[in-house]
């Protein structure tokens, strides 16, 4: 629908619940001066009636979710006791002349406490749902519309309203592919033969060169420093020891180490040298101490 059929048809719209307010708004005037209110409250309580329906749909139309789901429920609340109210005006012919007794809209006792009972708390109920309504939408927040649904939904309008003499060229036109059929192909080892096999040749494999890249050094102007002789300060100066010499160091440091305390690490911290070196001598000494107790036994 375009644009003005959208607005005459909310115009339609009003002027149905104008109307339809008008006729609601005497029964539910008289209800009001049948239950103790005076001329102005009376002419006023049809706009807390009707009026929080008119706010209930809009809110329906606004609010989404459970929100959505509480303003139908108000509106279908009013919209009840509305019809109850005016359907009590058409019983009662002393309401229309205001000849009712206040406080009397029923002869039977119970239907009349529960009648007076919903004309009154109206009010007080329109107060508290109108304001919740209006409160969720004040706080409502509508969900943004995809970038892609945007732009889809504004080419379509553009294309739609685009005459044919603006567009540049025509589509080209749908060219159809040749397809070529392909011979099936046939399985080995499935098919018999009766012709005599040739040998296949073999088939000499040469060796591939693997390609070799030789790095190409930059280019520089500055000239390259010649290395020179290490300075004697840089040099050790403990001397190279033989392994006789390293095999006394560790016996000494070693004498009064239990055998559980005799390792390698613990060696190699002793004299200082190699990991290697040092669990050769780990297993010399052991090996003369278990020597030297089986001479003592």
């Amino acid at each position: 629908m375009n644009r003005k059929g959208r607005i005459l048809l909310v115009l339609a719209l009003v002027v149905v619940v104008g109307m339809a307010f008008r006729v609601s708004w005497n029964a539910l005037r008289d209800i009001a001066g049948a239950v103790g209110a005076d001329a102005t409250a009376a002419t006023l309580y049809p706009f807390v009636v009707d009026g929080l329906m008119a706010l209930a749909l809009v809110a329906t139309l606004v609010l989404v979710g459970r929100d959505r789901s509480f303003a139908l429920r108000v509106l279908g609340t009013y919209t009840a006791a509305s019809l109850v109210l005016n359907y009590v005006h058409g019983l009662v012919p002393e309401l229309h002349g205001r000849g009712v007794d206040w406080g009397r809209l029923a002869d039977w006792d119970p239907a009349n406490w529960a009648l007076v009972l919903l004309a009154t708390s109206l009010p007080v109920g329109s107060i508290y749902f109108g304001s919740d309504l209006v409160a969720k939408v004040l706080h409502h927040r509508p969900e943004p519309i995809p970038t892609t649904v945007a732009n889809a939904e504004e080419s379509t309008d553009t294309d739609t309203k685009r005459s044919t003499s603006d567009l540049t060229e025509s589509a080209p036109a749908i060219v159809a592919a040749n397809p070529t059929a392909l011979p099936r192909p046939v399985p080995v080892g499935f098919v018999k033969s009766t012709l005599p096999l040739k040998p296949v040749p073999a088939i000499e494999s040469t060796p591939l060169q693997p390609t070799t890249r030789r790095a190409v050094a930059a280019e520089s102007t500055r000239p390259r420093r010649a290395t020179g002789r290490v300075p004697d300060v840089a040099k050790s100066t403990r001397p190279k020891r033989t392994p006789e010499q390293l095999l006394d160091e560790a016996r000494t440091a070693t004498a009064d180490w239990p055998d559980a305390k005799v390792t390698a690490e613990g060696i190699r911290r002793a004299v200082h040298t190699s990991p290697a070196n040092a669990r050769l001598l780990r297993d010399t000494i052991l090996a003369d101490r278990a020597a030297m107790a089986a001479e003592a036994a």
